[in-house]
């Protein structure tokens, strides 16, 4: 028996509120992995790693949002939970390979294909992870095409994020390349949910009353939530962060200055060349008199 699969059951509410999620996550992964690129080695795994864990938090998040609409109409859903936080995590974790990848070889030809495509199939694997640990009278069905599509979705849209990442040219650069990051990664998922039959074992009733797909994932949408906001706080208390300057390098990588020059000796240096054009001027100075 073929289930009757509503995707919407909360209209345009679930797919908006999901791909804002998808769009939050992306901005503070994004702006945390270009950060990482402008910082000294020692803080690099620190930005790199929480930018992984937005983005990957960011997408999971997304999934269960757009989740809490989904409905069959002849059998109640049930999630199981540790599938459901193991989503989360093969999310984070692979999208953290990929982030490092580009994050330690730069967003540009072999580093940013294997990043993109690890990260890429970070976000399909999550998805159809997360897919698995859904709980109902009957088996998901796919089609094979369509999951490739989405599939080949994500990988494209997660390179072009990365790339986007890397050419560090301010805020608005980063928040556009979310805002296209959160759709591709929404038009991911609803490809992947276009892909899905569900088949319903024999005998199967209309669902009783209990717990709605929104009552059960609502509580378990809480941490990565929270995560999101002290993610955001930090990103708004690092000032060059907030600036965005497209000329953001650090000190020691600025033509004209050596590597490792502390600020006082950079400071001293011209009245050094000062007093030593002046003698050469034929000033008097201590040593002529």
């Amino acid at each position: 028996m073929q289930g009757t699969v509503d995707g919407f059951s909360y209209g345009l509410v679930t797919p908006l509120v999901a791909y804002l999620m998808a769009c939050l996550g992306g901005a503070l992964g994004l702006r945390c992995t270009t950060r990482s690129m402008l910082v000294s080695n020692s803080w690099r795994p620190g930005w790199l790693a929480l930018g992984a864990a937005a983005i990957g938090s960011g997408i999971w998040t997304m999934h269960f949002v757009a989740m809490m609409g989904f409905t069959v109409k002849e059998a109640p859903i049930h999630y199981d939970k540790p599938l459901t936080f193991a989503s989360l995590g093969v999310a984070i974790v692979m999208v953290g390979i990929g982030i490092f990848i580009v994050g330690y070889k730069g967003a540009s030809g072999t580093a940013l294909f294997t990043g993109g495509t690890i990260t890429g199939l970070g976000v399909a694997s999550m998805h159809y992870l997360g897919m698995a640990g859904m709980r109902l009278n009957g088996n998901l069905e796919y089609n094979t095409f369509t999951v490739s599509a989405s599939v080949v979705i994500a990988m494209v849209a997660a390179t072009a994020a990365l790339w986007a990442a890397g050419q560090v040219r301010g805020l608005m650069w980063s928040v556009g390349a979310s805002l296209v990051m959160g759709l591709a990664v929404s038009g991911m998922h609803y490809t992947g949910m276009a892909a899905l039959r569900v088949h319903l074992h024999g005998g199967s009733a209309a669902p009783s009353s209990g717990d709605s797909p929104a009552e059960l994932l609502a509580p378990m949408l809480v941490g990565p939530l929270a995560f999101l906001l002290i993610a955001g706080v930090v990103v708004m208390f690092d000032p060059l962060m907030v600036m965005g300057k497209p000329d953001w390098t650090p000190v020691e990588n600025k033509p004209g200055i050596p590597a490792h020059t502390d600020a006082s000796h950079t400071a001293r240096r011209p009245a050094v060349r000062t007093r030593r054009s002046v003698g050469h001027r034929g000033s008097r100075t201590p040593q002529n008199r």
